[in-house]
């Protein structure tokens, strides 16, 4: 692990590795996991791929790390009247989960943002502001995340320069506001987001260099003064310390201190894999 300053970047809070572990599934579909929420005290977990599928499942876990998966369970991602969702439109990125009751799920292939009241009931697509038809293809809503309010927060992938910061909408009540942005630095791109139990918006980047080598960015942020304030580089990786990581759930354990769960998106290549990563914050 390499940890990394910037000017007026706060860093003083890092992230220390606790393990990992490979997940596989005799199930038609399994990969390309993009994004994933972990229930409050780490025990299970709720995940969507590429290919329009729900998957939930409870960690085994010994000395508090994770050594294996039981009960995984798959749904098919329902459109608004029940029907399965087809071609470009299951390609989910994001997953946001609020009082562990409302289920939402941001989409690249189609830029929406889908509500579920239960993964095996038809979908709610939100009212979504014109500028979402200019997001860029296989590069829109990759992040989301919904604070304590219900507030929710979507990032996309790219920001379409690489000196423009990525913006970062919003939805609150219905209403949409764009006043808030995020640095880009270094070639890293957006790929996942989650409010932790300190309150502060987690942010997982990616950068890609070459077949199969990836580099992690976890920076987190104070959203205040109507901007993001405080970030805080917690972790850059060198290139293929892990797979490509692309979903982020920040959470507490009964000890009260946090942990970071990502998984990573296998792509449905056979040199790829889709693994469980977690750390610990240490302040």
């Amino acid at each position: 692990m390499i940890c990394l300053s910037w000017a007026g970047v706060a860093s003083a809070q890092t992230l220390e590795l606790v393990g990992s572990r490979t997940w596989k599934e005799r199930v038609d579909g399994f990969g390309g996991f993009s994004s994933i929420e972990v229930s409050g005290n780490g025990s299970s977990f709720l995940v969507t791929s590429d290919k329009g599928l729900f998957g939930e499942g409870v960690f085994v876990r010994s000395g508090g790390r994770i050594v294996g998966i039981d009960n995984a369970r798959f749904r098919t991602i329902l459109g608004t009247e029940g029907e399965p969702l087809v071609s470009y439109r299951t390609d989910a990125e994001g997953l946001a989960v609020l009082n562990a009751r409302d289920i939402y799920v941001s989409f690249e292939g189609q830029h929406v943002i889908r509500k579920f009241g239960a993964l095996d009931g038809p979908s709610e697509v939100l009212k979504m502001p014109p500028s979402f038809r200019r997001l860029q293809a296989n590069s829109s809503l990759e992040a989301l995340a919904v604070d304590e309010d219900g507030v929710l927060y979507t990032i996309p992938e790219r920001s379409g320069r690489l000196d423009r910061p990525f913006p970062v909408w919003r939805n609150k009540g219905g209403r949409w506001d764009s006043r808030l942005s995020i640095p880009r630095r270094d070639g890293f791109l957006v790929v996942g987001a989650d409010f932790g139990p300190d309150g502060r918006l987690y942010i997982l980047e990616r950068s890609f260099n070459g077949v199969s080598a990836f580099a992690t960015r976890v920076r987190s942020f104070v959203v205040g003064g109507g901007q993001l304030q405080d970030e805080k580089v917690l972790l850059t990786t060198t290139s293929g310390t892990h797979d490509n990581l692309e979903g982020i759930s920040v959470w507490k354990n009964d000890a009260g201190n946090i942990r970071v769960t990502m998984i990573s998106d296998d792509n449905f290549r056979f040199f790829q894999k889709t693994e469980f990563v977690e750390y610990r914050l240490i302040p």
